[in-house]
């Protein structure tokens, strides 16, 4: 091939690939090669609309398996309806359903059919599977509440489809004339109060020539409804039933209200909603228009751009009359308002939610609307939930995701402005009766010592002490932001200076601290746990989001400071697991393996690590290992990530990483500028206005950056800055430019 005809063919390629829809670039399968020893995602293939109620997942595990689908197993069990947001948290509002041939079986290991990923189709809108034993291809694509499935049967005998509700109590019930299978499931994993169920209606649109429900194992034909502790149902279709398409909703309601959460299926065929589902997606995941010639970069990118969209779900559901009302699972009840679940803000207060907040305010409105409902109807606001409050992780962050919503203006009203003061100085002196990491546990000692001690029976007392002093920052600014009296906030002021107690200048590390006021000892800077989170103290020392020119002056200056981060990638991977009883964490596991020293970026307390060198004058470095993390440790594959994805947290890091600045300190509506990836970005925000990023040249170092066409000298940016509209052109270059910018005063 000459070397004209090869430049042709080559540009005709980059046409085709950048005329893409960004919802083609999107692969559901990444991260999905996980296990419990090491994570790369410990994702599933979510086929869901942004942010929906409910969400459908190929189901390779056993019922109750957290590993709800692992990329190398080879036998599907059921479409399932999950609203898992973790295999640790695990599920809950569960319902699997898969046809088959032959005879009737519901086991599920009976029932499992061999499949490949060949023969398989995941996209966010949409997923398809040859269910090799059965001769049967299945489809689904689904709206928020609803999903429309399609089976396609062989010429052979015996065409069924299996619903199973699961164990720990359901119950099932065949319309053969409506052509209707309706029930409820109650298997959950906690964070539900008592009577919980989700209530569940299947409408198909062939005769039913078969029926039988289950209990516990037994199939009676010809019995129409079971309750026990593992009900399910058999419905079967005529020999000559070549296609039978399923109309399912879901509600946490009522069943009445699951019939009416089918209506979102209207009259439309199967690929009516699955042009809606794409057309949805393609118009969230195009708020951010990626241009380039690196399609790998791409599929990587929007890949992370959907996981960041699927997480808070929408726990809410529309009435009779059309009015937004939401089933408590705070309290049991059916209360009127918006709601939001399944999200851990110990990880995704970081870089998920102001990215939420940036691009789609919109939907960060709501779940601000959400977090006030979750105080009034439990007293706290949520740290972890999944639906309920969940004791999981350590801090009080809550602080900072409505700090960085608060702050940057995100609409609320005033009666939900006086309720999230309220939550958010309870939460500050209570701890939740019976979900510990709920509130702030240890928050007398903390009050009065100004830290957590190590030696009072409460673990990771360090991580907690260094988040409550940056939440404690978050809430002196929601006070401000409320042009509340400064007496309000003025001890959170104060506060927010808690972290130098627990700051050792011999080792200029964060340590444990006794009740008496020294040190816990012997100290081990690479033991894992113990008075740190999931992580070590050089991971820990950094979470100073709010002060990192203090930090910095503590460790004696801008250069020690720049060479104590330096150290965090020149030290070898060793660690101590004693915490664990000996257990290799799969987070220690990850960070030993990736090759980058001690930098952990498979866990979130060092995430934001990189982008500290912008605060202390050498943003090259920042530029390079940005760089360095996005090349090596994301990709668009089942073994994409580095780590738990963790609802949206991992996925936005690389987001932010990739459009050039990051989030350092939620609240402070500032960013730290870091290295574009890509040469040509646009931001379409709400409202109408743009920001456009353009990269010339090559190469991970920024030579100069100019915005509206004039010299930008600065490591930051502002989150006002940015939606006005702006044009940021960025000069790269291979080389760095080691002459220190002067950064703005820390937030």
């Amino acid at each position: 091939m000459n070397n004209k005809l090869f430049t042709i063919l080559f540009a005709i390629a980059n046409l085709c690939a950048s005329a893409a829809d960004p919802v083609d670039y999107v692969n559901p399968l990444m991260g999905t090669m996980s296990s419990y020893e090491l994570s790369t995602g410990n994702t599933y293939p979510a086929v869901a609309l942004p942010w929906g109620m409910n969400a459908w997942t190929p189901q390779t595990g056993k019922m109750g398996d957290g590993w709800t689908y692992t990329y190398t197993a080879h036998h599907l069990r059921g479409i399932k309806l999950t609203h898992q947001p973790s295999p640790w948290i695990n599920d809950y509002g569960q319902l699997s359903i898969m046809p088959i041939t032959g005879k009737p079986r519901f086991d599920q290991d009976e029932r499992a059919s061999w499949f490949s990923h060949k023969g398989e189709d995941a996209r966010p809108y949409y997923y398809s599977v040859y269910l090799a034993d059965h001769v049967v291809t299945a489809e689904i694509t689904p709206t928020e509440r609803a999903a429309m499935m399609r089976f396609t049967f062989p010429q052979a005998e015996g065409h069924y489809v299996v619903i199973d509700p699961f164990d720990k109590g359901s119950q099932v019930s065949i319309n053969p004339s409506h052509r209707r299978v309706t029930g409820y499931s109650t298997r959950n994993s906690g964070g539900v109060p008592e009577g919980f169920r989700l209530w569940f209606v299947i409408e198909f649109d062939q005769p039913l020539s078969y029926c039988a429900t289950v209990s516990d194992g037994n199939i009676v034909a010809d019995r129409l409804s079971a309750q026990s502790d593992h009900a399910g149902a058999i419905v079967g279709f005529g020999d000559e039933v070549r296609q039978v398409h399923a109309r399912i909703a879901a509600s946490f309601i009522s069943l009445e209200q699951a019939q009416r959460n089918l209506r979102e299926l209207g009259d439309c065929t199967f690929e009516e909603v699955k042009t809606a589902g794409r057309e949805r997606w393609n118009d969230l995941l195009g708020r951010i228009e990626v241009q380039d010639d690196n399609t790998d970069n791409l599929r990587t990118f929007y890949s992370c751009l959907y996981r960041a969209l699927l997480f808070p779900r929408a726990f809410y559901e529309f009435d009779a009359q059309g009015q937004v009302e939401h089933y408590s699972p705070y309290n049991g009840e059916v209360r009127p308002g918006y709601l939001f679940t399944d999200t851990g803000f110990w990880d995704t207060f970081r870089s998920l939610f102001p990215l939420l907040n940036l691009v789609y305010p919109d939907e960060s409105e709501l779940m601000l609307k959400g977090l006030a409902n979750v105080y009034r109807e439990s007293g706290f606001l949520p740290e972890w939930a999944s639906p309920g409050h969940r004791n999981c992780m350590v801090g009080n962050n809550s602080a900072a995701v409505v700090a960085d919503a608060i702050v940057n203006d995100i609409p609320v009203t005033a009666e939900d402005a006086a309720t999230l003061w309220e939550a958010v100085t309870h939460g500050a002196h209570a701890v939740h009766p019976t979900v510990r990491s709920t509130g702030r546990l240890g928050w007398e000692f903390y009050d009065n010592l100004g830290y957590v001690p190590c030696d009072v029976g409460i673990n990771e007392s360090a991580a907690r002490t260094l988040e409550y002093a940056y939440d404690d920052w978050c809430i002196a600014q929601i006070g401000r932001k409320l042009g509340r009296p400064a007496r309000e906030y003025a001890l959170y002021d104060r506060h927010a200076q808690n972290y130098r107690n627990l700051f050792d200048p011999d080792t200029r590390l964060m340590r444990g601290r006794k009740a008496d006021g020294t040190w816990q000892s012997p100290f081990n800077p690479f033991k894992w746990g113990g008075d740190f989170t999931e992580g070590n103290a050089w991971h820990y020392t950094w979470s100073v989001f709010h002060d990192p020119q203090g930090l910095a002056d503590l460790m004696g200056g801008d250069e020690a400071f720049c060479a104590m981060l330096d150290s965090v990638f020149a030290l070898p991977p060793v660690f101590d697991a004693s915490y664990y009883g000996g257990t290799v964490i799969h987070e220690i596991r990850e960070m030993q393996v990736m090759n980058m020293g001690n930098y952990a970026h498979g866990n979130q307390p060092i995430q934001h690590m990189i982008y500290l060198y912008d605060y202390a004058g050498q943003p090259w470095k920042t530029q390079y290992w940005a760089h360095e993390v996005m090349r090596r440790l994301y990709h668009a594959t089942p073994d994409g990530y580095c780590g738990d994805e963790d609802n949206g947290q991992t996925s936005a890091w690389y987001v932010f990483s990739a459009l050039g600045f990051y989030p350092v300190c939620p609240g402070s509506g500032q960013y730290a500028l870091g290295s574009p990836l890509f040469r040509d970005v646009t931001l379409h925000l709400p409202g109408g206005n743009r920001v456009c990023f353009q990269a010339n040249g090559t190469g991970c170092y920024v030579q100069s950056l100019t915005i509206d066409g004039k010299p930008w000298n600065s490591n930051f940016l502002d989150y006002k800055q940015l939606t006005n509209g702006c044009s940021l052109v960025y000069q790269m270059n291979s080389k760095a430019s080691l002459s220190p910018e002067a950064p703005l005063s820390p937030p």
